[in-house]
């Protein structure tokens, strides 16, 4: 009787426990379209596979642990697609999910079994940051995680975040330093609350201007999806690992390649027009080239004159990083530098060959550009070049000028390099040499201009490249998915099983 006394008690200690703050917040959540704490564990993972640990830890003050169930925290181990992931929910029904002693604890228990057996986190935010009065004084604020390694990323395994609502503290924090971040509308992300913030400023602060979606996504780049829906934002976190590998140490894996997939590369030369004035939307070349509906853009808000994307070329992951003339002609601004360096570090970190579309007239000049360290986003792209060991492809498909050149993997930056025949490079665009060097205007002397652009545009065609061996094929566009296949096989990293030597490991997640 004692024994069915304890096994009652344990029954209803588990009810107690999941129930988390109780059915009128539950309800109230569901009534606004949002899903609690463990709905969205259950859409992440595949079904049945979550072994939740810490479902009886609590509130470390003793006034507290009765309201506090998980405290706040669903912590555990489950799969997607059949591949171990680690979680950790928020529960904002629960002290808004406050940070405390306790809940850390079970968060870098995860993590650590994460880092240790190398499978990847993903990290549901949705938090007002650390728990008070806990965190006040000495005592709260100095006697944490003293091992100096809570935000350490290595890129042992792959981290992903959801900002599903009030991030603030920790859950901003591993945003921050996860690979993938999906945020839902209406979600915020910021150090501080938009309260503590107004006391802070003596000003009045709108919560979506202190970290709404659209500054993340279109001016810090920090959002690289953003979604309407918490179950849109749990398919877009299942879809970024399917291309990723468990660990930095395998390739990633190989899908079915749909059918009908090579069929769509016959429309190229049609998309792109053969003058390089004319302006076309990069992103038709790359869903173009991949398999049909692999292609998953990244930071597709954010310094869009260059589209990146994850997609998949005869069932194997690539990573494309391509000039889109769409805007701004294509001209590379400081955030399209960023983006393409944090890129290369995602794609070399997690063994994701790498694809370079060309068609730029160089990088976007002017004092707002050097005022944000335009030199110095140059210069850390190409040292992130420079130190990817996955194979690199670059494709000049029209123009191409100047050190940005050398940037989208021109001038040996690349493994393998083509062109199409509608190809020209050279250092920067013919009318503006013709202008600088020989001190004429198309309008002032028309003639002279006409022999100045002449001169110019010498030895800049796809031949001339190729001549000089800067590329090493000339192709007709519609060549160019079965041209990058056959390579890609070429370049396969035989002796290591597809991994890299990962030489960007430690590189900063934002900068």
């Amino acid at each position: 009787m004692a024994f069915e006394n304890m096994l009652a008690d344990l029954a209803a200690r588990r009810t107690a426990a999941l129930a988390m703050g109780g059915e009128r917040k539950l309800q109230e959540r569901r009534a606004r379209g949002l899903l609690d704490a463990r709905a969205r564990v259950d859409a992440l993972l595949d079904p049945g596979s979550f072994l939740e640990t810490g479902l009886f830890a609590a509130a470390e003050r003793a006034e507290q642990r009765a309201r506090t169930p998980a405290d706040g925290k669903i912590a555990g181990f489950g799969k997607i697609d059949g591949r171990p992931v680690g979680v950790v929910s928020n529960d904002f029904t629960v002290m808004g999910a406050s940070s405390s002693r306790i809940n850390s604890k079970k968060m870098g228990h995860v993590k650590a079994v994460a880092e240790r057996r190398k499978f990847p986190m993903i990290f549901l935010g949705e938090s007002t940051g650390a728990r008070m009065p806990d965190i006040m004084g000495a005592k709260g604020i100095g006697g944490g995680d003293n091992s100096g390694t809570r935000y350490l990323r290595t890129r042992a395994a792959p981290w992903v975040s959801a900002v599903l609502g009030p991030c603030y503290g920790s859950s901003s924090w591993y945003a921050a330093l996860s690979d993938f971040v999906v945020m839902r509308k209406g979600a915020v992300m910021a150090v501080a609350s938009p309260r503590l913030t107004s006391l802070a400023t003596s000003e009045q602060v709108d919560e979506q201007e202190l970290g709404g979606w659209q500054l993340h996504a279109r001016t810090t780049g920090l959002v690289d999806l953003v979604v309407d829906t918490d179950a849109e934002a749990l398919t877009a976190a299942r879809r970024f690992l399917s291309y990723l590998p468990s660990h930095a140490g395998e390739a990633p894996p190989i899908a079915p390649v749909p059918e009908g997939s090579d069929d769509a590369a016959a429309e190229l030369a049609r998309i792109v027009p053969a003058a390089r004035t004319q302006v076309y939307d990069v992103r038709r070349v790359i869903a173009a080239i991949a398999d049909r509906d692999s292609v998953f853009d990244i930071k597709a808000r954010y310094g869009r004159s260059v589209a990146t994307a994850l997609a998949r070329i005869d069932g194997r992951s690539v990573g494309f990083i391509a000039n889109n003339p769409q805007v701004k002609g294509g001209a590379i601004d400081v955030d399209a530098c960023d983006k393409a360096t944090s890129f290369l570090v995602l794609c070399d970190s997690f063994n994701i060959p790498i694809i370079l579309l060309v068609d730029q007239p160089g990088f976007l000049v002017g004092v707002q550009g050097e005022a944000r360290k335009a030199v110095g986003k140059v210069m850390n792209w190409m040292n992130a070049l420079a130190l990817v060991t996955v194979p690199r492809f670059s494709i000049v498909l029209r123009k191409s000028y100047g050190q940005a050149h050398l940037n989208m993997g021109g001038a040996g930056n690349a493994d393998e390099a083509a062109a199409w025949t509608t190809a020209e490079v050279s250092f920067m665009e013919p009318e503006f040499g013709a202008a600088i060097v020989h001190g004429v205007s198309r309008d002032g002397d028309p003639a002279a201009f006409a022999a100045a652009l002449a001169d110019m545009t010498r030895e800049t065609s796809a031949y001339d490249l190729a001549a000089i061996f800067g590329a090493q094929a000339v192709i007709d566009p519609r060549e160019t998915r079965g041209w990058l296949r056959d390579m890609l096989a070429v370049r396969e990293l035989r002796p290591t099983h597809g991994v890299g030597r990962h030489l960007m490991a430690h590189w900063p997640t934002s900068f």
